[in-house]
């Protein structure tokens, strides 16, 4: 269990990786009790609904949220490594020794998704499927490392996404990635996960072609930070969306940080550096526990999509942080802006009262996550609330991510004691 301090409530940023898997696990078992369903009842199939309190019918009719299924999928992969053994504790599963693996539940999520889609992994978005492509090829490495490989799926869905990306990643607009089939609109959203994509399957001359295009197009040198794409209008003119969101930021530095090389380095460097100037939160505009907030806790969204943007920022720069070829302050920057985003978030979670609507399908004592770190999930999700699929993923990332971070700083300090 997470140890109180002196007050009785738990450190809002603990020491050590334990704690924080501790607390990752907490999510883990929220969001999967909560959301978690067969997709029409069929076995060996899983799926997320998107908000709760809600009947499976209603679920049917919402709008189908295939990227945030993806995420989803992310969050398993992240628990079912944990599962492994990792973060200082033994192998143990995320929910009890009866319960699904994270693991399990991540393979049926990809049924689900693919059954839910209509028989396909191909969507209508490119970003959308380089989100899921991305998670499953982190899929991929836990079954390796569990020794439990299913390469023929892999290799199905690997060949089916990556004949879209390559046809959306042309040489309209000089280069990039197309957001969607209509093939209107390039943009970072799209063309950094697909870079990122390129990047951890081998093709390295194409992730560094989309950068040097994101680069070109999309950086904004002044405040250090990609802006959102290029739409075309039906007259052939281009516009230049200018809007800066944070999750944008994170993909981009996940492909900086996979090709690695001097100038990807110094990118990335000063991509952390802009994130921490430019998307936390105002000093003073306090935090969920009361405080005055510190500048090291990133700006959320709000709900719906937005919902996932600040924990999608949160795991690449848990990557920045445990990069030993970065600048030290680099990485102490990025550590501070993943653990005191997740600080805020957990000390501003409430727990699931019996008899709310949302212990029918939750269960109570667990914890529900605001999508606001400023706020407490007491304002922001009431007891008569519906709450949001994305707005507990996006906190579940953020701890997952900072349970990374937590967990290279011990082995390093280990390192450097012995």
């Amino acid at each position: 269990m997470i140890q109180p301090d002196a007050d009785g409530t738990p450190d809002a940023i603990p020491a050590s990786a334990t704690a924080w898997a501790e607390r990752a696990d907490e999510a883990a078992r929220s969001v999967t009790h909560l959301f978690g369903q067969r997709l029409f009842f069929l076995p060996g199939t899983h799926l997320a609904a998107t908000a709760r309190p809600s009947g499976r019918i209603e679920n049917l009719r919402r709008p189908w949220h295939y990227w945030w299924q993806a995420h989803y999928l992310d969050c398993l992969v992240d628990a079912g490594f944990r599962e492994l053994g990792r973060a200082g504790r033994p192998p143990e599963k995320f929910d009890g020794g009866t319960r699904p693996s994270a693991g399990q539940l991540a393979s049926r999520l990809v049924t689900g998704i693919r059954l839910r889609n209509f028989l396909t992994f191909v969507n209508h978005y490119y970003d959308d499927m380089a989100w899921l492509a991305l998670s499953t090829l982190r899929l991929e490495r836990l079954a390796e490392d569990s020794r439990r490989p299913s390469p023929r799926r892999q290799e199905r869905i690997r060949k089916s996404l990556t004949l879209q990306f390559d046809s959306a990643s042309t040489d309209d607009l000089g280069g990039g990635t197309f957001w969607s089939t209509q093939r209107d609109f390039k943009n970072t959203p799209a063309t950094a996960p697909v870079a990122l994509y390129y990047a951890r399957t081998g093709n390295l001359a194409k992730a560094q072609a989309l950068l040097d295009w994101l680069d070109a197009r999309l950086f904004d040198p002044a405040r250090g930070l990609y802006l959102d794409g290029v739409r075309v209008r039906s007259t052939g003119e281009t516009v230049l969306e200018e809007a800066i969101y944070t999750y944008n930021q994170g993909p981009v530095l996940g492909a900086l940080l996979e090709l690695g090389g001097t100038a990807n380095l110094e990118r990335a460097s000063t991509v952390v550096r802009a994130v921490a100037a430019h998307l936390t939160v105002p000093e003073g505009g306090g935090n969920a526990t009361g405080s005055p907030a510190p500048s090291m806790i990133l700006r959320c969204d709000g709900t719906g999509d937005g919902g996932l943007f600040t924990g999608i920022l949160a795991r690449y720069l848990a990557l920045a942080a445990n990069d030993q070829r970065l600048p030290e302050d680099v990485r102490t920057t990025a550590a501070g802006l993943v653990t005191g985003t997740a600080g805020a978030l957990w000390a501003g979670r409430r727990l699931i009262a019996a008899g709310e609507p949302l212990a029918r399908h939750g269960r109570a004592g667990e914890p529900v996550f605001s999508f606001e770190p400023r706020r407490p999930a007491s304002d922001t999700y009431s007891l008569d609330a519906a709450v949001e699929l994305s707005t507990q993923l996006q906190a579940w990332m953020a701890l997952e991510a900072a349970v990374s971070v937590a967990a290279a700083s011990a082995t390093a300090a280990t390192k450097g004691a012995n």
